[in-house]
């Protein structure tokens, strides 16, 4: 992608269902849990570079004792450094152990730090706020009781969080800040009090004494029934897992599946990750082993190793995330490869008619890292097209005409594939301040030279999606210009995002949207600038309505261009003044899209349908900011 966007964090959620013992016999090393969360966060990286944070929970350990152990780091190498300080602290346990059993792994399943039963890990991408530890997941909420302590971590973002905090205020709490990970925290803590409290006065009535009843609640604490009540009004995309401090533990996912979550389960673990892939790699493991979990549903973990996946919420219309397929999530996974690269392949029609045909003077290449699969589905489609090209050719000559040259020729009209852009990651990191930047910010990309034959041949690149088109004009199309080529085509593999996301994407404010600032260009040029005003007093008086009879009426600055019209704005917009090649941007369908990602078929960036109605009240507001020239989200 060549424009840089945070995004939805990742989850790692592990529990042993074995005593740790036996993965020192079966495996060499009483550290299997903790290794094999290393591994799937690791092959998570991609979901969180801003801060890392990993919580532990031991079954089993005497009053007085540690249970629950907590890391979290926001170094610039935060995987790293967080297991670090882990081992760290493993080590000075035994060094400090007045025992001479601290070799035995039965006392150090007991005693040593980080060896549970139940392990929670989070990569973080600040996509709001501040990007200290204090935001680094998990959350904890502790106590003396086991069952009121936890710990809480998420792929995450709520659109009515202001409501949710009147709620807690409502009930007497005195919340220490507004945002949605507090809240969450505070809600599902709230509701897991109120379990206990209910436990509590039961087994009392029932002549139990406390100590008795403090073990009693631990086995009937009813997580499904904390969650139901905890999450009845969250407005959102989610995935939340939780670990409770007696041992139990949870998994959600929100109701309309807009945040993955993939489970694995066998008769020794049980996986929770953002991603299937992961899951693969670190326990190799097959494909069909592994399971979406369900929307709408929570799997929960009892702490004597039950396990269940029980409705908290009913289902709403399912909208998974398409952008999880276009670019967050790591291409490694069987459907998502293939789905990029039918995405790439499908924008074929568009390229051929902007290159004229000219296949014969014509580059192909993609903008590094993740267009690559886009890129390989594109040049399939184009090795298709010339075949069929050449088949026509044969079938429609006569004999007499099929002479070495005639072949030659045919054979020459084939794809060309170069690797023409190169992306110079440390000069990125180099660039820190806004002096001479857009000098720097046009070296950010390198360039093959001779790659193209300048005049003569058209170059063609794929990117995964295009949002601001920042990168594009200070940078790709700059330098890809001194190449000379007879033309440059940008091809978006995603469609144009024209709409805020509120569910964890980076991209929340109108006036950031290249496609909308075309539109509002588009608008003006045509003399229809009195569709902006008419849209704002629209949006104005919907504010103070209940979410759900918002409407978006957002669509209506868009609704007089077609898709190519904005495509052909947006070119001329991101073509810098002094580049004298034609440049041409062209974007996927919303039905390309669909097509390629059959069951991820939210969109609600490309179309402004939301799934969720808090949406439709992001939306609004987004543009009223936008014309009142506020900087700010919409939630």
């Amino acid at each position: 992608m060549s424009d840089p966007i945070q995004h939805e964090c990742g989850i790692a959620f592990i529990r042993l269902l074995k005593p740790l013992t036996y993965y020192q016999e079966k495996y060499g090393t009483i550290n299997y849990g903790l290794n094999k969360l290393y591994l799937l966060m690791e092959k998570q990286r991609n979901r969180g570079q801003d801060g890392v944070g990993v919580a532990s929970v031991k079954f089993n350990v005497e009053p007085g004792t540690p249970y629950l152990d907590r890391k979290r780091s926001t170094h610039p190498n935060p995987i790293e450094d967080v297991f670090a300080q882990i081992g760290t602290k493993i080590e000075e346990a035994k060094t400090h152990a007045n025992s001479k059993n601290i070799n035995d792994p039965q006392w150090q399943a007991e005693n040593l730090p980080f060896l549970g039963n139940t392990y929670l890990g989070h990569l973080r991408y600040g996509t709001f706020g501040k990007n200290d530890i204090s935001c680094c997941h998990p959350f904890l909420r502790e106590n003396n009781w086991l069952t009121k302590n936890i710990a809480v971590a998420g792929n995450f973002n709520l659109t009515n969080v202001a409501q949710l905090v009147n709620t807690l205020i409502e009930i007497g709490q005195h919340p220490k800040e507004i945002s949605d990970t507090v809240t969450m925290l505070e809600k599902i803590a709230h509701f897991l009090d109120k379990e206990n409290d209910r436990l509590y006065k039961m087994f009392k009535k029932e002549g139990f004494s406390q100590k008795e009843i403090s073990f009693k609640i631990s086995e009937a604490l009813d997580i499904q029934k904390v969650l139901e009540a905890a999450c009845r009004k969250w407005d959102g995309g989610f995935c939340i897992s939780g670990l409770i401090g007696n041992g139990d533990a949870f998994v959600l996912r929100d109701p309309w599946g807009i945040r993955p979550a993939f489970v694995y389960q066998d008769d020794e673990i049980v996986v929770v990750t953002s991603e299937r892939a992961p899951i693969q790699t670190a326990l190799n493991v097959e494909y069909d082993s592994i399971r979406e979990l369900t929307p709408g549903c929570a799997l929960i973990i009892k702490k004597d190793g039950t396990i269940t996946e029980e409705v908290y919420r009913k289902q709403e219309k399912i909208s998974k995330c398409s952008f999880e397929r276009i670019y967050f999530s790591r291409g490694s996974d069987s459907d998502i490869y293939k789905e990029r690269k039918q995405l790439g392949s499908q924008v074929l029609p568009q390229i051929l008619d902007h290159i004229k045909g000219e296949l014969e003077h014509t580059v192909f290449s993609f903008i590094p890292n993740t267009a690559e699969s886009s890129f390989y589905g594109m040049m399939e489609s184009l090795n298709d097209h010339h075949n069929k090209l050449i088949k026509e050719a044969l079938m429609n000559c006569e004999p007499a005409d099929l002479t070495p040259e005639f072949i030659d020729k045919l054979l020459a009209k084939r794809a060309r594939s170069e690797k023409v852009a190169i992306k110079d990651a440390k000069l990125r990191t180099f660039i820190t301040d806004d002096s001479n930047r857009d000098d720097l910010v046009a070296h950010v990309y390198d360039i093959t030279y001779d790659s193209v034959t300048a005049g003569v041949d058209n170059l063609v690149v794929i990117d995964d999606s295009i949002v601001r088109g920042t990168t594009l004009r200070q940078s790709i199309i700059r330098i890809l210009a001194r190449l000379n080529p007879k033309r440059i085509v940008v091809v978006s593999s995603a469609p144009q995002i024209r709409y805020p996301d509120c569910y964890g994407i980076d991209m929340a404010k109108m006036g950031d949207f290249c496609a909308f600032s075309a539109a509002i260009e588009l608008l003006k040029e045509n003399h229809m600038g009195y569709i902006i005003s008419e849209v704002y007093e629209k949006c104005k008086a919907q504010v103070g309505l209940k979410d759900s009879q918002v409407k978006n009426f957002v669509k209506e600055i868009y609704a007089p261009f077609t898709q190519e019209q904005v495509s052909d704005k947006i070119s001329k917009m991101l073509t810098p003044p002094e580049v004298k090649v034609p440049v041409s941007i062209i974007f996927q369908s919303i039905e390309g899209l669909h097509k390629a990602c059959p069951d991820h078929k939210g969109d609600w960036y490309f179309s402004g349908d939301y799934p969720t109605p808090g949406g439709f009240r992001v939306v609004n507001q987004a543009f009223i900011n936008y014309v009142e020239g506020r900087n700010e989200r919409a939630y």
